[in-house]
């Protein structure tokens, strides 16, 4: 007998923007992805000011799954998936983000591929903001800092809501939600919350303001959704990372506890309804005086959502500093140490899989709600053989010992537990490097970092390992 349910949501996760292409087909607007150029392992990403010419902006035509997006299903449909996670691009329905009217080419887009996943019975899992907000929202308002996003957003959320009520059941509102919190740096502050930090403001503060306004208009479109039809399930989406103390001295132990309470305090808000006493008095102390009205508590309390969704990567270390403040809320300036025990990617991350049945624990004990991994995977080089095959054996043992865990945490720790949807089911464009050559899929598209290359889609080894373990609800991993 399976440690998981007949039901349990095997699939494969990807966002809009890092595989549709189509950045200005039937009428997309420019969303943030779009003004940010190609990096690398050594290369930051830049933000520039719109689309300019002579740049290279790998989202632009990403994979073209917005014009192969049937042969792709097929393929999924083979992989034997039994959901797809990926988001509605808020600027295909709505262009600049404040728009009276929806852009009904965009919607008839999702009409077309939801029902074609469900032809071929798998079930859409559908997030509404996957770092692709409106370019538009960011120089018109100042992205999230302005209140008036909770509107452009909550509009956008009915909108598709009422579309696709019957063909979407699993939603989740702000993908990684708490990038923000635990980065703070130009990037997750712009793909988060479309912040340009000016050089007279205060970062922190203006990252707790945007974040509270998109717990707010997450509160508002869980509560709209649950009217338009109360069979939705919807969810928050955090990224998780545990943080162990270096030594057992009481000050890392301490350190890491505030770490993670700090790093996922949108759970808190999210789930709970409300901020964490901690926080409330961390914002006094700083003198922040956030946008925080008792209307807002309200939304919050109201509009609680149904389960966390997460991602998983990777663990983290950390060592209090000799004169650490006594809040423990150094954001932006906490140093990672090196975890001797573990294995590291090809991009620095460091290879836990144990780290992924503690997440599931320490969700599972502080919230009362059904878990869903919707992200976790291997980024590395593949190797194209003569003959065309790809051999990942090292993809499959990093699912196969992850899998393992999240077994465990089902079968021995009680955990609830909805499904899993390994990232980058089909290789697509980093988020965070803009590459194509750190893969995760295990379907392999012909195309390397400089946009060369056929879009040739082709099975990885694991993509006969993965599609067995689907076959056997997670009993045959061999």
């Amino acid at each position: 007998m399976s440690a998981f349910p007949k039901d349990f949501l095997w699939g494969g996760a990807v966002a809009a923007h890092q595989f549709e292409g189509g950045w200005s087909a039937d009428g997309k607007g420019i969303s943030i992805a779009d003004v940010m150029t190609a990096g690398d392992n050594q290369t930051k990403r830049r933000i520039t000011d719109g689309v300019q010419p002579g740049e290279n902006y790998p989202n632009h035509d990403a994979i073209d799954f917005y014009h192969h997006y049937k042969d792709d299903v097929e393929l999924f449909s083979k992989l034997g998936l039994k959901c797809f996670r990926t988001s509605i691009a808020w600027s295909r329905i709505f262009p600049k983000g404040d728009e009276e009217q929806p852009n009904e080419k965009g919607l008839q887009f999702y009409d077309d591929l939801f029902d074609d996943l469900l032809a071929h019975h798998i079930e859409p899992v559908i997030t509404l903001s996957h770092f692709e907000m409106p370019y538009h929202l960011v120089q018109a308002y100042g992205g999230w800092r302005n209140r008036k996003l909770i509107g452009f957003f909550v509009k956008f959320a009915k909108v598709v809501f009422d579309r696709y009520k019957d063909k979407v059941k699993y939603w989740m509102t702000f993908n990684e939600i708490n990038n923000q919190v635990g980065m703070l740096n130009e990037w997750s502050l712009f793909t988060n919350s479309g912040l340009i930090i000016q050089p007279d403001e205060n970062k922190e503060q203006a990252m707790f303001q945007a974040a509270h306004y998109e717990a707010v208009a997450s509160a508002l479109a869980v509560q709209i959704g649950h009217m338009i039809n109360p069979d939705f399930k919807i969810g928050c989406m955090v990224a998780m990372g545990p943080v162990y103390p270096a030594t057992p001295n009481p000050n890392d132990v301490f350190k890491a506890e505030r770490m993670m309470q700090t790093n996922y305090y949108l759970a808190d808000v999210q789930v709970k309804g409300h901020y964490p006493a901690f926080l409330e008095h961390y914002f006094a102390r700083r003198q922040f005086n956030l946008d925080i009205t008792l209307e807002d508590r309200d939304v919050l309390l109201a509009g609680k959502v149904d389960y966390i969704g997460f991602s998983y990567y990777a663990s983290h270390v950390v060592k209090a500093a000799d004169d650490e403040p006594t809040d423990f809320i150094t954001l932006g300036s906490n140093q990672e140490i090196k975890n001797t025990t573990l294995h590291r990617s090809d991009w620095g991350w460091e290879i836990d899989p144990v780290g992924l049945r503690y997440a599931l624990n320490w969700f599972s004990d502080r919230y009362d709600v059904p878990l869903f991994i919707v992200e976790n995977g291997l980024g590395a080089f593949d190797k194209v053989e003569e003959n065309g095959s790809i051999h990942d054996d090292y993809r499959i043992d990093y699912l196969r010992q992850h899998i393992e865990q999240m077994k465990l945490a089902v079968e021995v720790d009680g955990v609830k537990l909805m499904g899993y949807t390994p990232w980058g089911i089909i290789d697509l464009v980093s988020a965070g490097t803009g590459q194509m050559e750190k893969r995760y899929g295990v379907i392999y598209v012909d195309k390397d970092d400089q946009g060369k290359g056929t879009l040739a889609r082709s099975k990885k080894d694991s993509f006969d390992w993965f599609h067995k373990v689907i076959q056997s609800n997670g009993e045959d991993l061999t």
